[in-house]
């Protein structure tokens, strides 16, 4: 069996495709065509559900009103999204069924949160749009052409990193909730490099999981996983996506 690459995302581990594809009869297996077609059909159930809240908000007479509509559903989205992650990342073969409704859950989350940022800031959301769906197509070719290597310290480094940003949100989330003003991303030189060096990171993140897909494909991990993989992509996509949305408003903020 090839030598599989480790992955930050916690839903792409070494072990998990080990483990799979040791029970496997070979009689499926996944390919990276099959991991493509579902990614890419989660696309399209995050952008359904997200075409839903966005359409809920802007519909409202007012921006107050609309908020106020979508405001469940975002927080519904979000923790039923953050739910059925877990149950994903703990019972791989429920994937064909969790991944897809995980990627209405994001979108009902997304487009709220979207269309809220959009109306305070016009044009930001098909900026961070494009930019991520360009990020993510230039560093694919920049794997595929061998432009970015994934070496043991380049892996490393970004998981490094990745552990970073986690500690980083989890002491402001801890220090908020004891009443300690700690709010790291702020409209400010310091918060937007902060915000920056956060979206290169999600990013470089990217690369891990394209190199941990092809792994996987070549192991001869069992079907199931292809919608395994896409659940796991998706996830750094969206987190992506966010940062940049991220990063933008708080550069539209100092204007």
């Amino acid at each position: 069996m090839n030598r599989i690459a480790r992955s930050t995302n916690p839903a792409l581990s070494k072990e998990m495709f080990r483990t799979a594809s040791r029970t496997q009869t070979r009689a499926e297996v996944m390919t990276i065509d099959g991991t493509v077609n579902k990614t890419l059909l989660m696309f399209g159930l995050v952008i359904l559900g997200a075409f839903y809240t966005w359409r809920l908000f802007f519909n409202a007479a007012t921006m107050e009103a609309g908020a106020s509509a979508v405001m469940p559903w975002l927080i519904g989205g979000a923790i039923g999204g953050f739910i059925l992650a877990l149950v994903t990342i703990f019972k791989r073969t429920w994937a064909n069924i969790t991944a897809p409704l995980y990627a209405v859950l994001e979108g009902l989350f997304l487009g709220g949160l979207s269309a809220i940022l959009e109306a305070q800031f016009s044009g930001i959301v098909i900026q961070a749009v494009g930019l991520t769906f360009g990020t993510m197509f230039a560093l694919l070719a920049a794997y595929k052409t061998g432009a970015i290597k994934v070496t043991k310290k380049f892996r490393m480094g970004v998981i490094a990193a990745t552990g970073g940003v986690a500690l980083l949100y989890f002491v402001s989330i801890m220090l908020q909730l004891f009443g300690v003003n700690f709010t790291i991303f702020q409209s400010s030189p310091l918060g937007i490099g902060i915000s920056v060096v956060i979206v290169i990171i999600a990013a470089l993140n990217l690369v891990l999981d394209f190199d941990f897909i092809y792994q996987g494909s070549q192991a001869g991990a069992p079907k199931y996983m292809e919608w395994y993989a896409a659940f796991g992509l998706m996830i750094t996509l969206i987190w992506l996506y966010i940062e940049i949305l991220r990063l933008l408003s708080l550069i539209a903020g100092r204007e």
